[in-house]
This record gives structure tokens, sequence and C-alpha cells, in this order.
């Protein structure tokens, strides 16, 4: 087993403070890794970078097309949204073209992302409900599911449901990582995550992005997500949220998806490449640095969108006075693999 290595060190004046250490693996849509740091075939779990491909079988299966679930809502069902009202507001709608109540959902409650939102709903004695959940979308999907196909809308959490089952079968499919070795837990929304190697996630997204070799049918649910994502960046995360302004600095060729935990994925869309990383210490501060830095390294990324994303390449470390203090750096060594 290989040991993790350093992806983005922290400054306070002259001395690196802190690092975050972690894993990369960069693979092309027919299996191939090709550049790598720490241990590409580390096992964790997916979480929230999983969403695209739990979304996948409401296309597939007709549910979407059954309900008008336009790309936007699309793109909320693989959403971390930040709880705006152009989130809360798309989830109700999706209800509606249901015909269901909201509270169907179960994924917990917690307020929402965007501070502006959420200190206007302090100042109003409002109180958060499950619409404001980041994970809304991904339920709202799930729940999609379960009445186009006839599942029970209350037990939709259990692992051993019949849409989870389902979502089971798809990410074994996409991943190429055995269906029984996948390990399963408990997400922070309630539904089942899942635990493969950071290489069968890179190659997940390298099929998303490109995929050749798919049944006609799942081919096109992939590009359909993944469209959907690119065209909606906002309803993916939401206002200075890394995955939006990635997408939008990507120009039509980058379709990414966060997970908590320090996961990140993305996708090369036409070429086909899947690149996964999963910082080692679970923080998130490493987490997008490392990211546009791979890309850069890569060249997927040229000057004016690496300026674009300058907050996110090497962000300011600032103290509670706003003074910088130093600084975020990205220092991966990629490995090239053939």
């Amino acid at each position: 087993m290989k040991q993790a290595e350093v992806l983005v060190e922290v400054t306070r004046g002259p001395l690196v403070e802190n690092w975050h250490r972690g894993h990369v693996a960069v693979v092309d849509w027919q299996g191939k890794l090709l550049y790598s740091a720490g241990d590409p075939y580390h096992i964790t779990y997916w979480r929230s970078s999983a969403k695209p491909f739990q979304a996948l079988p409401v296309v597939e299966s007709g549910a979407a097309d059954r309900f008008g679930i336009t790309p936007r809502e699309l793109a909320l069902f693989c959403a971390s949204h930040n709880g705006e009202e152009m989130h809360t507001e798309t989830v109700k709608g999706i209800f509606a073209k249901l015909g269901k109540d909201p509270a169907l959902l179960q994924c917990g409650v917690h307020m929402p992302y965007h501070a502006p939102t959420a200190k206007a709903m302090l100042r109003a004695g409002q109180e958060p409900t499950p619409l404001h959940c980041n994970c809304s979308g991904k339920h709202s999907g799930m729940l999609a599911l379960c009445v186009h196909l006839g599942y029970d809308p209350g037990t939709y959490l259990e692992p051993d449901h019949p849409v989870q089952q389902l979502i089971l079968d798809y990410i074994a499919d996409l991943t190429g990582y055995p269906r029984g070795e996948i390990a399963i837990g408990i997400d922070g929304c309630g539904v089942p995550v899942h635990g493969l190697p950071v290489y069968n996630m890179a190659w997940a997204y390298a099929r998303l992005a490109r995929p050749a070799g798919l049944s006609p049918q799942r081919a096109e649910a992939c590009r359909r997500v993944a469209s959907a994502m690119i065209a909606h960046p906002e309803m993916v995360g939401g206002t200075d949220r890394f995955c939006t302004e990635l997408m939008r600095a990507g120009g039509g060729q980058l379709v990414g998806k966060a997970g908590a935990a320090g996961v990140y994925c993305v996708g090369i869309m036409d070429e086909g490449i899947g690149i996964a990383v999963k910082c080692e210490d679970g923080s998130g501060r490493g987490r997008a640095p490392a990211v546009v830095e791979i890309l850069a390294q890569l060249g997927y990324l040229d000057s004016g969108q690496l300026e674009a994303l300058a907050k996110f390449h090497r962000p300011q470390n600032l103290n509670h006075r706003k003074e910088k203090c130093g600084e975020v750096i990205p220092v991966v060594r990629l490995k090239k693999e053939c």
C-alpha cells in the first residue's frame, strides 16, 4: 500500500504550519491509469461526488421524461447546494410535478450554506426545513424514482430498498468495481454511501464525460446528466461555490462534483479523462487548490481560466481581522503511469 503524499501546504508567516496529504488518480475512459499521487487504489467513501451517478437511473428509467424534469432540475439532483431560494424553489417545483408533498424528504435539516440566506432567515425568525438541506435535490431524484417505479417512498433511505439497490447497480457498472465489494455506510443525509478505490471513482467520471462502450440508453443518460450540470452549475453548488465556478470557468469541458471528507472528482468532456482526489485528513480546505493545480499541470486550464479560479487555486490564509497570515499552496506532484 502506497502512503499518502502531500498535496497542499498551508503557510503562516515563514513556516509551513499544516499539510494536507492525500491520493490522486487520473484515468481515461478505457480504464487506463494515466497519472497518480499517493495511492490511486486507496479505498474511501465517494460521498457526494457520487451524486451524478445516483441521478442516472432517474433519466434511464424514464422518470425524468415522465415528470418533465428540466435540465436545471436534473442538475439539482446532482447537487450539494447552498440552500438559496433558487434551490429551494426548484425542489418545490419538482415535488409539484411528482404530485407529492415535500414532507416525504428524509434528508435532514440544516441552515443554508449560503450565509446571506441563513442570516435573512434568522432575522425573519424562520426555521430551516429539509428543502434547505444541501442534499434535498438528490433525495428528490430518489423519490421521483420511487413514484415512477411504484416503490414505497417511506423507506427509500434503507440500503435494501429497490431504489438504493438500483443505484448500487449503476455505481458498480460505471466504476467497474465489483458490486459485492463496495462498502456501504450511511451518508450525512441518511442514504447509503459507497466505499471504493479512488481509481474507480476517476474511471467513472471519465465514462461520464465520454460514455463510449456503454449501452445506448446509459450513454444518453450520462450525456444528459453531465450536460445539465455544465449548463446549470449554479444549481450544483451556488453562489461562490467551487463546483459552480469550476464548471463556469471550464467552458463546457469540465464536469465536477465535490464530496465531503476531502473528496473531489472531475471529468474532462470529449477526451474522457477522469480525476479523483481524496485529502486524507478529510478537510475541504486542500481539495479545491489540489484540483485546480492538477488540471493546470495536465493542461486543461489556460491562463484566463486559472485567473478566474485564482481564489480557489491559492487561497489566502486570513485571520479574524482579515489580515493575510499566509497561503494555501498546492504542491501536487503527479507521477506518470504510462
